[in-house]
């Protein structure tokens, strides 16, 4: 079920393949390591993250293998013979810890937690951040959008306007954080999305006139007809002429089933659109619009009550707009059981160290209350504390939680069933109603509180004076 181009090892950043090399010659390849998965910002001024990505990943390195072509061209380019004899029969043997896709995730709290040895927990950095970061961030936009249209039908318009073979992952991604269908047909075939799509300006065009395009249209698809109503005039000549034909569909037992519009005042056309339809006792026909929407133009439509059934969302959609990516990290949390930490002037930007896990509480209604990061072997902790504002922490004992990570990966093979992308949405479903409106509405988001265990933050000063 996976769309799976390139597994190569070498879709890759080159100093992962420098420095293997050099953790090999100087034989610390096998020193046990891990690592941490986690962002420091929500894009689009939101209050959550969708995680999304991590069963794509998984069956990713469980395939990745150093083909003879890889071992040619690492030659070619410079690399040790020794290291090159050692990558031949290279593969993935970690084991990693993770938050499961669907879930809300927020900034600071390590998502995942890759184990194995040094060498091979570096060598699968890239393709981490390739995948998660990228899936996380449709989801999450997808996920918005979804939270704009209520009930209203969502279909992924995308694929002309994506960043190349990147539409296959958003189109998954997309209905992860809550869309109903996808025009991307690889993508239905590969992940079993439902499909959907309608017709060009150009096929109208191509026909000279908007009737004798539909009526062939209609001939074609006569169970699943959409015409576009837009090319010319909408209200003059587009709806009246699919209405004729669609009265021609009837007589014949046949029902359209929706227009769609493609520009114009989309508000104002899809009302008067629905007095046209609903007059000819077409009341059953949906209404689709597209272009150039996002979760703001879609909130305004139904603020203005526009009687639209489906929104074709593309460009804002596929590319994550106006977010360039999700800004998660890949950092070295402990070697050999020996914490590590990366220090900066901003203490922000200063990693936890340590082999930790997510708890996330439950307020007295049940809903989430806050994330603690606390250290692996912690249970439960009474308090937390806000990693950069010491002084500012948050009581727990009493409440309820629960741990965030399962074992996704045990040596090398993945640890769950596949789930399809409209599975995963529905975990998504169950957790937004578990997550307080305050931190899912557009404009100024409460902030979700995460922190961390008395225990980590010791941890972390500690190693911060030695240091020094």
């Amino acid at each position: 079920m996976f769309y799976n181009p390139q597994v190569s090892p070498l879709y890759t950043d080159l100093y992962q393949l420098t420095m293997a090399q050099s953790y090999f010659l100087n034989g610390m390849h096998t020193k046990p390591a891990g690592f941490d998965y986690f962002f420091r910002r929500i894009p689009f001024k939101g209050g959550y993250v969708v995680f999304a990505g991590l069963q794509e990943f998984l069956q990713f390195i469980k395939d990745m293998r150093f083909l003879e072509s890889d071992i040619e061209f690492l030659n070619d380019i410079g690399f040790d013979n020794r290291f090159l004899d050692y990558l031949k029969d290279f593969s993935f043997k970690g084991d990693i810890y993770a938050v499961r896709e669907g879930d809300v995730v927020f900034p600071f709290e390590p998502v995942a937690r890759i184990e194995g040895s040094l060498i091979e927990t570096q060598l699968i950095e890239t393709l981490l951040l390739n995948v998660l970061n990228f899936q996380s961030l449709i989801a999450t936009k997808a996920s918005r959008i979804r939270f704009a249209a209520g009930k209203r039908v969502l279909s992924d318009f995308g694929l002309r306007r994506a960043q190349s073979f990147g539409a296959m992952q958003a189109s998954r991604a997309a209905i992860i954080g809550g869309f109903n269908s996808t025009s991307n047909v690889l993508a239905s075939k590969q992940y079993g999305i439902p499909h959907a799509g309608t017709m060009a300006h150009s096929f109208i065009e191509s026909f000279g006139d908007e009737e004798s395009a539909f009526r062939a249209y209609a001939d074609s698809f006569p169970d699943n007809s959409v015409f576009l109503v837009d090319t010319y005039n909408t209200l003059s000549s587009g709806i009246p002429n699919a209405i004729k034909v669609a009265k021609e569909m009837r007589s014949k037992g046949q029902n359209l089933k929706g227009i769609r519009l493609d520009s114009g005042d989309l508000s104002y056309l899809s009302k008067k659109a629905r007095d046209m339809l609903d007059y000819d006792g077409f009341e059953n026909v949906k209404i689709i619009v597209s272009n150039q929407l996002d979760e703001y133009v879609i909130k305004s439509l139904q603020e203005q009550k526009a009687p639209i059934d489906i929104f074709g969302v593309g460009t804002s959609l596929i590319t994550g707009k106006p977010e360039a990516a999700l800004d998660g990290v890949y950092k070295l949390a402990y070697i050999e059981d020996t914490p590590v930490l990366k220090i900066s002037d901003n203490l922000q930007k200063t990693t936890l160290p340590g082999k930790k896990k997510i708890l996330r509480y439950f307020d007295r209604e049940g809903l989430f209350m806050g994330d603690a990061v606390v250290l692996a072997d912690e249970v439960n902790v009474d308090v937390m504390i806000n990693p950069f504002e010491k002084h500012k922490s948050m009581r727990l004992e009493g409440f309820k939680c629960e741990e965030l990570y399962y074992v996704a990966m045990k040596n090398g093979e993945i640890n769950n069933k596949p789930e399809t992308p409209m599975e995963i949405n529905e975990r998504l479903k169950k957790r937004l109603h578990l997550l307080p409106i305050e931190h899912q509405r557009f404009d100024f988001p409460h902030i979700y509180k995460v922190g961390i265990s008395e225990k980590l933050l010791r941890t972390r000063d500690e190693l911060l004076l030695k240091h020094k």
